[in-house]
């Protein structure tokens, strides 16, 4: 692996940030927890501390966001309480998934910062990407185009569904 040196940037990435500005109307996760249309937002399940928020751009068929309620950007901000909660709320969307849509394997990852690519990064929220043995194949190669094979509506229904039983 070549290496390129670029010591000059050190002063770059060290300066202090400016803190992120999407916080109330600028937050799409801020806006589906004060909103009452859950549908709407694509928000499929509450609890106290944490919400379920279909990726409206997923990667992979059944992307979630498992979200704290409250807008917090970095993982020392949380609660315990909070902390625990989010990550029950992982493990129950996982078994629900894992159920309804019978997938071979999860990606489930947190994205801290900008740089790291959070596409909110003052909002932390935990994605669960559902894989299938030979999901990639050659559309995304030879077309750059991703095929999701169920629509978000349907999607939305399954998991509505599922945690009412």
């Amino acid at each position: 692996m070549d290496q390129l040196w670029a010591p000059w940037r050190l002063a770059y990435i060290a300066a202090p940030k400016e803190k992120p500005t999407t916080t109330g109307p600028d937050c799409f996760i801020c806006r589906a927890v004060a909103a009452t249309d859950d549908r709407a937002n694509l928000l499929v399940h509450r609890t106290e501390c944490s919400v379920v928020v279909l990726n409206r751009f997923p990667y992979n068929n059944g992307h979630l966001l498992v979200c704290p309620r409250s807008h917090k950007g970095k993982l020392e901000e949380l609660t315990t309480e909070e902390l625990l909660d989010l990550q029950l709320v992982l493990r129950e969307m996982i078994a629900i998934i894992e159920k309804r849509m019978r997938p071979d394997g999860f990606n489930v990852g947190l994205n801290l910062g900008a740089a790291a690519g959070a596409g909110v990064p003052g909002h932390l929220h935990w994605h669960i990407v559902p894989r299938w043995n030979g999901d990639a194949n050659f559309m995304p190669v030879v077309g750059d185009t991703k095929v999701i094979s169920q629509s978000l509506d349907a999607l939305y229904e399954l998991l509505i569904e599922a945690l009412r039983t």
